[in-house]
């Protein structure tokens, strides 16, 4: 069994362990502790690697396997989506309202199971957004923000962080819009982390965390 590596805040930035030393149980658990500055994050996307931790826990790395990722050309829409598309009057825009998106991905009322976007969460991904790698998509109804997305850009991928809904479908028509293009490209892959139902519906699916890797080399470089 692997040990878990602790970082420092005075590590290197890029001073992460390779992700095939990560724990299998709790799976994908990778290191503990350093920070959330935005050369910290930046080097653990370009690696395979995330936050993810709940207020009161060390900061968590994580790198599971299997990966769960989301191919644009997999998207699978339905009739009774394309209908709420062409039908409802949702208002779609692109990093208008970073902070909104966020704080409605961490609605409490919103998921059952509890937040993980914490305070120092919402912090460090808003300066993500001030130096342009992170981006929101917002969906709005009657001008009211009723859903969305946000994730960081890294080249052509999209690595997806979280979404939400008030309204029945918002999240489905973000997602379905970021397949599309409304960040002016096309992700070669959106990056889901770890599988849902709701992710699987839409056509995500798992790949191994080694082809998940050679992913991000190839289009990285």
């Amino acid at each position: 069994m692997s040990a878990l590596t602790w970082l420092h805040i005075d590590d290197a930035p890029e001073q992460f362990p390779a992700v095939d030393s990560a724990l299998n149980d709790p799976e994908g658990l990778l290191a503990a502790g350093g920070d959330l500055s935005p050369d910290r994050l930046l080097a653990a996307y370009r690696r395979g690697i995330f936050p993810w931790y709940s207020q009161g826990q060390p900061i968590l790395w994580w790198s599971p396997n299997p990966r769960t990722v989301l191919f644009p050309t997999e998207f699978k829409t339905s009739r009774s989506l394309e209908k709420t598309a062409r039908n409802k009057g949702f208002q779609l825009s692109i990093d208008q309202d970073f902070s909104g998106v966020m704080e409605g991905c961490a609605d409490p009322d919103l998921r059952s199971s509890g937040t993980w976007i914490t305070s120092e969460m919402q912090s460090a991904y808003w300066e993500l957004h001030r130096l342009s790698h992170a981006h929101s998509i917002e969906v709005r109804l009657n001008h009211l923000l009723v859903g969305g997305l946000y994730g960081v850009r890294l080249g052509n991928i999209f690595f997806g962080e979280s979404m939400f809904s008030r309204t029945s479908d918002a999240s489905k028509i973000a997602v379905k819009a970021l397949c599309q293009g409304i960040l002016g490209f096309t992700p070669v892959f959106i990056d889901c982390q770890m599988a849902t139902p709701h992710l699987l519906r839409l056509g995500a699916r798992n790949i191994p965390r080694a082809e998940f890797i050679n992913l991000l080399n190839k289009h990285l470089g």
